[in-house]
C-alpha cells in the first residue's frame, strides 16, 4: 500500500471497526498517526493490551462506529476498514468518510478470507458450521466483493483500484477451532452450549479428516484490497 501513498510516515490515519487493533498497529508502527475506533469498549481495551505488547505507542482508541466517528471534517490523509466493511451501512459510513477525509485522501478497504474448495479445511468447516446454524449467510465465499466497487463509484470515488493475492498460512488444530469458533457464524451467534458442541465436533472432523499439525492451508486464504481516492 506504500507504494499506492498509504501508510506513509506522519499521515493522519483513521481505522474504523479496530476490533482487536491490528490494522492500526501496522500503520502506527510505521510512524503514521492513527485514530482507531470501534463501537466495542471490550475490544478496545484489548487492543490497547496488544498494542503495548507490540510496540506500537501512536495510537488514540475511541468509542464510535463507522457511521458516526465523531472526528473533524478534512483531517484524515487515510481512512482504513480492515475485516470489517461487511458490517457497516455502507451509504452511511461513507457519507461519513468523505465527511471526515482530505479531499485528496484515500480510503482503504482490506479484507482476509478463508476459501472453501473441495476437500480443503474451510470447506469442512463451512459444512459444520451450516449444520449448527443453517441461516448463516456468509458461506461459500471467494474473496471478492464487487457490490463494494459499485458503493464506492456511487458514492463518487475516483482513481479506484483493487488487488488481491493468495498466501500460505499455516494453523495448529488449536489455533484453526479458535478462528472459526470466533467467526460470526458460531460465537457471536449460537448459544453458548451450541458453541461448546461445534467445537468439540470440529475437532473430531479436523483430526479424522486432517490429522497433521500444523494444518497445511496453502492457497486457501485471499486477501482482497482496495484504495480508493476521492
Amino acid at each position: 500500500m506504500r507504494k499506492l501513498g498509504i501508510g506513509l510516515k506522519g499521515q493522519k490515519i483513521l481505522d474504523l471497526g479496530t476490533g482487536a487493533g491490528f490494522v492500526a498497529r501496522g500503520f502506527a508502527l510505521v510512524g503514521t498517526e492513527v485514530i482507531a475506533i470501534d463501537p466495542s469498549k471490550e475490544l478496545i481495551e484489548q487492543a490497547k493490551l496488544l498494542e503495548e505488547a507490540g510496540g506500537a505507542t501512536r495510537i488514540k482508541y475511541e468509542i464510535a462506529i463507522a457511521e458516526n466517528t465523531q472526528q473533524p471534517n478534512q483531517y484524515f490523509d487515510v481512512v482504513a476498514a480492515g475485516q470489517c466493511w461487511h458490517w457497516f451501512d455502507s451509504r452511511k459510513a461513507l457519507q461519513e468518510v468523505l465527511r471526515v477525509i482530505k479531499p485528496e485522501g484515500k480510503l482503504v478497504i482490506t479484507h482476509y478470507d478463508w476459501i472453501p474448495l473441495k476437500g480443503n479445511i474451510p470447506e469442512l468447516s463451512e459444512k459444520l458450521i451450516l449444520k449448527y446454524n443453517p441461516n448463516w449467510k456468509m458461506h461459500g465465499g471467494n474473496g471478492f466483493y464487487p457490490q463494494w466497487l459499485t458503493q464506492l463509484i456511487g458514492a463518487g470515488f475516483q482513481g479506484i483500484e483493487t488487488f488481491s493475492f493468495d498466501v500460505m498460512a499455516e494453523y495448529s488444530h488449536e489455533a484453526w477451532c479458535g478462528r472459526v469458533r470466533a467467526s460470526a457464524g458460531i460465537a457471536a451467534t449460537l448459544t453458548k452450549e451450541e458453541v461448546v458442541q461445534f467445537d468439540e465436533e470440529h475437532r473430531k472432523e479436523l483430526e479424522r479428516m486432517f490429522p497433521g499439525d500444523p494444518l497445511s492451508t496453502t492457497s486457501v486464504f485471499c486477501y482482497y484490497g482496495k484504495t480508493l481516492r476521492h
